[in-house]
């Protein structure tokens, strides 16, 4: 028999969680609300102008059907804008299984509960950038 672990809420109930994608480290919080999500004190709309980025932090509320049960407050701190849009993400996902453990299982199979571990390989000497070579010249 599995014992589901207790949720996490705190005197404001909120749910904090932290995602990380690449460089990125999102820092988010989850409360009751009507669905508006903040991201460093701006619209989600606003900080993240493309769809796609908008679409890819919606993904795990979708999944569970919570998209307007909840406001999203979150800090996100390094990396470019898809790899923050991926923090969030996870963050969003982290916080959802910490609020509601028998969430754990439906975004677990769909993949949001991963860190994606790929990062930028780095540059090696002799070559132009980590695995490209200068321009072979004959002569």
């Amino acid at each position: 028999v599995e014992i589901e672990p207790e949720p996490q809420i705190d005197h404001l109930g909120r749910t904090y969680a932290t995602g990380k994608r690449k460089d990125a480290v999102a820092r988010v919080w989850l409360r009751p609300g009507v669905g508006t999500i903040t991201v460093n004190k701006r619209a989600v709309e606003v900080y993240f102008a493309r769809p796609a980025l908008r679409m890819i932090i919606n993904q795990p509320a979708e999944l569970v059907a919570r998209l307007s049960q909840y406001d999203v407050i979150c800090t996100v701190k390094g990396g470019g804008l898809s790899g923050q849009a991926g923090a969030v993400r996870h963050g969003i996902s982290r916080a959802l299984v910490a609020r509601e453990p028998e969430l754990r299982k439906m975004l677990r199979s769909g993949g949001f509960l991963t860190r994606d571990s790929r990062v930028v390989e780095r540059k090696k000497y002799g070559k132009r950038k980590a695995r490209r070579s200068f321009q072979f010249s004959k002569r």
